[in-house]
Formats: C-alpha cells, sequence, structure tokens
C-alpha cells in the first residue's frame, strides 16, 4: 500500500487536475452543448485544454503524469478555467513544483523553548502546536485536557507522538470530542494534501497518509476528494467528556520559522462556553497537583 501511495503522491498533479475537471460541468464552464450526451462528468480533457488554451495532447500527458514541465502562465491558465480559489490555485502551483531528488528521512519536530514558554502563559486558553504531519509537538495543560486527557500529559516528549489526524480518524475518546466531526476531519485532510504537495520527499508524512488509508475508510474516502481549502478560524462544537458542551473559536496560527502552527481555543469571557474552560482548567490543576504529590512508583499514565 505504501508503495501505490508513492505511486499516487508523484502523480498528484495530474489527480487533481483530473478530480477538479470532472467537478466541473459544461454549463458552470459557460461551454453550450446542445443535446450532446455525456458519458462522463464534468468536462472532457479536450475541452478543458480548449478553455485554457494548450494542446489536447500536451493536457492529456499532463494529466497521466507524463509530464511536469507546466509553466507558471500553463498553470494560471488551467487554475482560471477550472475555476479553482486562491487555496486551490495556491495547491496546483506546489504540485507543479520541479520535484526533489532526495527522500528525507522522518526528522522529529522541536519545540522551542520560548514558545513552550508561551503555552504556558494561556491560563484560559487551550493551546497545542502541531508540526506539519499534524504531530503534536507541545500542548499547555488546558490544551491536553480539552483534546485528549485520556493520553498522558506529557505524550508529546515520547517517541511516539500523539498526531491529531491520527487521534481524528483512530482514536474514539478525540473522535467523540467533536459535534462537527466531519467538517474537522476533511479540513485536516486536506491540510495533510497541501503539507504533501509542500514536502513530496518527507517519508514520514507519506507513511502517516498510508496508514490512515489502510486503517480507515473514511480518511481514505476523503484523501480521494482531494479537499483544498484555507481556514484559520473556525468555531467548534464540542462535547467534553468533563465539562460537557462548548462552543470554542478555533485560531490557527502559524510559526513560519518553524514550519509548526499554534492551534488556540478560546471563549469569550463572561459566558457559559468560558466557565466550563475555567472549570476544566482548574480540574486540570488539581490532578496535576496530585501526580505531582504522588510517590513516583505510583503514579500512572492517563
Amino acid at each position: 500500500m505504501l508503495g501505490d501511495m508513492a505511486t499516487t503522491t508523484r502523480n498528484e498533479l495530474g489527480e487533481f487536475l483530473r478530480s477538479r475537471r470532472e467537478r466541473l460541468s459544461p454549463e458552470q464552464a459557460g461551454l453550450s452543448l446542445g443535446m450532446t450526451i455525456r458519458r462522463v462528468p464534468g468536462l472532457r480533457r479536450e475541452e478543458l485544454a480548449q478553455l485554457a488554451g494548450v494542446s489536447a495532447g500536451y493536457y492529456t500527458r499532463l494529466e497521466q503524469g507524463a509530464s511536469h514541465a507546466a509553466s507558471p502562465a500553463v498553470l494560471d491558465a488551467l487554475a482560471a478555467a477550472l475555476q479553482l480559489d486562491d487555496a486551490e490555485h495556491k495547491h496546483l502551483r506546489a504540485l507543479a513544483a520541479p520535484p526533489r531528488r532526495a527522500r528525507r528521512r522522518a526528522r522529529r519536530s522541536v519545540l522551542r523553548p520560548a514558545i513552550g514558554d508561551l503555552l504556558d502563559t494561556f491560563d484560559d486558553v487551550a493551546a497545542v502546536v502541531i508540526d506539519h504531519r499534524t504531530d503534536v509537538i507541545g500542548w499547555n495543560r488546558l490544551g491536553h485536557a480539552l483534546l485528549a486527557g485520556h493520553l498522558d500529559p506529557r505524550a508529546p516528549e515520547e517517541p511516539v507522538r500523539p498526531n491529531i489526524a491520527r487521534l481524528l480518524f483512530l482514536d474514539s475518546h478525540h473522535r467523540a470530542l467533536y459535534r462537527d466531526w466531519r467538517a474537522k476531519a476533511l479540513m485536516t485532510v486536506s491540510a495533510l494534501h497541501q503539507e504533501a504537495a509542500r514536502h513530496p520527499d518527507d517519508v514520514g508524512l507519506e507513511h502517516l497518509v498510508g496508514e490512515l488509508t489502510v486503517a480507515s475508510s473514511e480518511f481514505a474516502a476523503m484523501w480521494s476528494q482531494r479537499p483544498i481549502r484555507v481556514c484559520a478560524s473556525a468555531v467548534r462544537e464540542l462535547d467534553h467528556p468533563e465539562v460537557g458542551r462548548m462552543r470554542l473559536t478555533n485560531e490557527t496560527l502559524s510559526l513560519p520559522d518553524d514550519d509548526q502552527q499554534l492551534g488556540l481555543f478560546h471563549a469569550r469571557r463572561g459566558t457559559p462556553d468560558h466557565e466550563a474552560l475555567i472549570l476544566l482548567a482548574s480540574l486540570a490543576g488539581q490532578r496535576a497537583a496530585v501526580e505531582s504529590t504522588a510517590p513516583a512508583e505510583m503514579r500512572t499514565h492517563a
């Protein structure tokens, strides 16, 4: 399966073009077809080529993975013909970038001490830092309690870290947290697609996608849809096992120097949602106090 995944990754440009071509109807593209019988969904290859101003043979080679030498002007023309939004256009350009020669080992991401200090300053905001593979490389006490209280709070320091994508699709506790699970899952799959285009040589990312494709039919279906969207801010409806239902704003901030993201979950002060966060923070603090005073041999991992 991983071998198949590598092959798919190498022709992701063609697969992405095909998915968007099949999504666009002739009517949406402004074509007048009269009584023509359609046997394929969306646009035909030659129709898209005509709209983009390239030869049908050239476009066919591009979609079949026989050519990756698409100029920026051609990519822009294809994006316009396919009516891609800004996020999809950017993704198309990333997929068409010249392939790198060397495969990179899955290097372990490092949390900068300054970012770790920053996490600890958030008293009533749940905070988590993830890398481009969605590995959790750090969280504050409230972030751990909100997103993965069933895991050891020191889990990001372990050799195998918690991974948001893996938790969403394979961990029943984390999955049950999101009342809007499908929306969150689609955003996560979208993020992995965009990171795979930016890091086509990352073996660790490829293995994660391969693992989830095998282990989750839902992930495999979403991955094949190639959802591409940008969502730096969203409102999440959560059902937490300790404090109940919450409606939290989820902000995602990029840390460009580290190729990492800081995720924040917060609520307006004075609201029941904020009070629930305060209660959860208090419960997490009480557990941490008990843990710190317990004899080392009696401490257990959550």
